[in-house]
């Protein structure tokens, strides 16, 4: 059995909160010290790792705490993130561990693999490219963490900066598509936990790789990982590639 660690969770009383709760109250490796929500403090002494599914402005805020007190290590899947917080985060990181993703899933690693793949073996001059993603009518954001995830490894595919070819939403007389483009299109609507699909498409054919999540537990779980293997790591910006262990030191 693993060494026993603490573990905090932050945003504990939203939906992901809850349901990191339950995957690591079912575990007997882990103690949960602390449980909070914005407006909260907590004693970070406590923890040797913080699962952080909140909002951006109290991601940043915790990130800074931990920071200014070198631990304890982050895991962070809130979405959304400005520039400026993104800064800050990534300053953050200096002083502690911080395992950022916009997706703890598996399988959607994997995706994102594939799509760099596929995106370096498509010409941009001829393949044209969509990022499409589905939630629940409670998510802020849009597009999604994830979908802006596999629009970044098309753009890494093809040797670009996402921000020079992204494309804003279809609406109105828009003109005819224009090549190299990264598209993005979101869906709102009821319970839908998660769906992205990346579509290239060329004149004569299309290739479609996509993701479906069917229960929610998938992503807690996928964090719990993430602390697990976070909080004996030195202090840097870390993701999912690298708790998987797919990107080579």
């Amino acid at each position: 059995m693993s060494a026993i660690f603490h573990a905090g969770i932050s945003g504990a009383r939203g939906r992901m909160g809850r349901t990191v709760s339950a995957v690591l109250d079912a575990r007997d490796d882990v103690v949960v010290s602390a449980r909070f929500d914005r407006g909260e403090t907590p004693d970070l002494s406590l923890c040797d790792v913080i699962i952080d599914f909140s909002t951006p402005d109290a991601s940043v805020e915790l990130a800074r705490a931990c920071a200014g007190r070198g631990g304890p290590a982050l895991v962070i899947g809130s979405t959304g993130f400005t520039p400026d917080q993104d800064a800050e985060i990534v300053a953050a990181s200096d002083k502690v561990a911080i395992v950022r993703s916009g997706n703890f899933s598996l399988g959607v690693n994997i995706l994102i693999g594939l799509v760099e793949h596929a995106a370096q073996r498509l010409d941009a001059r001829d393949w044209d490219v969509e990022v499409l993603e589905a939630h629940h009518r409670k998510k802020a954001d849009a597009p999604s963490g994830t979908a802006l995830m596999l629009g970044e490894a098309v753009a890494a595919g093809r040797g670009q900066d996402l921000s020079e070819v992204r494309r804003e939403p279809w609406n109105g007389l828009t003109g005819p598509r224009e090549p190299g483009g990264i598209g993005f299109a979101s869906l709102r609507a009821g319970g839908i936990i998660g769906e992205h699909t990346v579509l290239f498409g060329s004149e004569d054919e299309t290739v479609t790789l996509s993701h479906s999540a069917i229960d929610r537990s998938l992503f807690a779980r996928g964090a719990v990982a993430a602390a697990a293997w976070v909080r004996s790591r030195p202090p840097g910006l870390y993701d999912m590639q690298d708790v998987l262990g797919f990107r080579q030191a």
